[in-house]
């Protein structure tokens, strides 16, 4: 991923020196069982552990004349060993042993670090919707005004989304985190299953089961996917946040800087870009999610045609997640709400956003429905030809519409705020 959208904690996993320094452990770590099974003699472990960890430049070197990169990172661990330990380096394993092991435990970390900041972003939803459990807003259906909600009552929808994306990561997580030690074709033929269990123990990873040399990859698949589904939760509020920003509606507006330019030809603008740029990443999310998918179907035992496409779709996913949820939370803590703004536009459409109540009212009296809708239909016509307010039409229709106000919507309210103080208790 380019630096741009990728953050330290996160890229520095990736590396291939990060690569390298994970499969110098998976080494040891199968050298440490085989000498317990006394297939290897301890003092080749001992000159393992005390070897350097080749850089990447050498390993790229090499692989100029192999082609082949386990093959050149071996050689170049190999260089710092007396030949009588080299030999026993990578002993009963192929190569996927070492890089599909690894990469389960580069995935788990890498995640956990992702759910941190999920966990953050969901933590600062859920403190500023109880702050604002109370703004009252218009609510929104095919972008015209509805009836009245509260920002808070938005806020806490998107905390609970972001809640059940942490569930779906998690799984992801438990199911990406595993590794596999079992030889050519995973068939144990010239290594122990103990060795397996101890590497993968050490690691904290689970085992594949019934390996085929590789880790199944429906495992990468179901992550990429959970990482995009993430993303798309986060995109859900940032374009929430965009249209809130237009400036006919401004009920909220992202921090600013004092040395923000939002245009390089009008000075006056003011544009929603941290809001825009997390909708555009949810994009590259869902486009990860479709390869990740293409590698599932593997030839045989095992192919090659998944590397090359993992390459880029796991760094990148999990570097733009973690950066999208990162920037999300910052977004939402930081951002000025205009509560007056917000009542202005209750009052925008001259009372119509009350039809609904009065509807029910004419209901509960006894009135036939069809005949209660076209009567309040055709006074909601009225006041928008005419511009005259809704109680004044409904008065020409003969209908009383009694007390009019966004608190006839909000009888239930504290039972919404009550579930979502449960959910802040997820983090308490």
């Amino acid at each position: 991923m380019i630096p741009r959208y990728c953050l330290p904690e996160m890229a520095d996993l990736f590396t291939d020196q990060s690569r390298y320094t994970t499969w110098v452990r998976v080494e040891i770590l199968a050298t440490e069982a085989q000498v317990e099974l006394g297939h290897v003699p301890k003092e080749a472990l001992e000159d393992m552990r005390r070897a350097r960890i080749p850089s990447a430049a050498r390993v790229a070197e090499i692989e100029k004349d192999r082609d082949h990169e386990v093959l050149s990172f071996l050689a170049a661990y190999c260089e710092d060993l007396p030949d009588a330990s080299a030999r026993w380096v990578h002993h009963g394993m192929t190569s996927y042993d070492l890089v599909d092991t690894a990469l389960g435990h580069t995935l788990a970390r890498a995640t956990d670090l992702l759910l941190g900041a999920g966990r953050q972003l969901r933590r600062v939803l859920v403190e500023r919707a109880l702050a604002h459990w109370d703004t009252v807003m218009v609510g929104r259906t095919h972008g015209i005004h509805a009836e009245p909600t509260t920002f808070g009552h938005k806020l806490g929808g998107y905390a609970f989304a972001v809640d059940r994306s942490l569930t779906r990561l998690k799984a992801a997580r438990d199911a990406v985190a595993v590794g596999t030690v079992s030889g050519s074709v995973g068939t144990y033929a010239l290594i122990d299953p103990y060795v397996e269990a101890h590497v993968c123990r050490e690691l904290g990873l689970g085992v594949e089961p019934v390996p085929s040399q590789v880790v199944a990859r429906d495992r990468h698949a179901q992550l990429v996917q959970a990482v995009a589904t993430l993303g798309a939760c986060i995109e859900q509020i940032a374009l929430e946040m965009r249209l809130l920003q237009r400036t006919e509606v401004r009920e909220v507006e992202e921090q600013r800087t004092t040395a923000y330019q939002g245009s390089s030809a009008m000075p006056h603008k003011r544009n929603p870009t941290t809001s825009e740029r997390l909708c555009g990443l949810a994009r590259l999310l869902r486009s990860h999610a479709g390869a990740a998918l293409e590698n599932v179907a593997l030839w045989h035992e095992r192919d090659l045609a998944h590397q090359s496409v993992e390459r880029v779709i796991l760094p990148d996913s999990l570097c733009v997640g973690h950066f999208q949820a990162t920037r999300a939370a910052d977004l939402v803590a930081s951002l000025t709400v205009h509560p007056q703004r917000m009542r202005a536009h209750i009052d925008h459409t001259d009372g119509l956003i009350y039809s609904s109540p009065v509807l029910a009212g004419l209901l509960g009296e006894g009135m036939e429905r069809e005949r209660a809708y076209r009567a309040v239909q055709a006074a909601a016509n009225h006041t928008i030809t005419t511009g005259q307010h809704f109680t004044a039409s409904l008065a020409a229709e003969g209908i009383d519409p009694g007390r009019l106000g966004p608190e006839r919507f909000l009888t239930h309210h504290d039972v919404l705020r009550s579930r979502l103080e449960m959910l802040r208790e997820l983090d308490d």
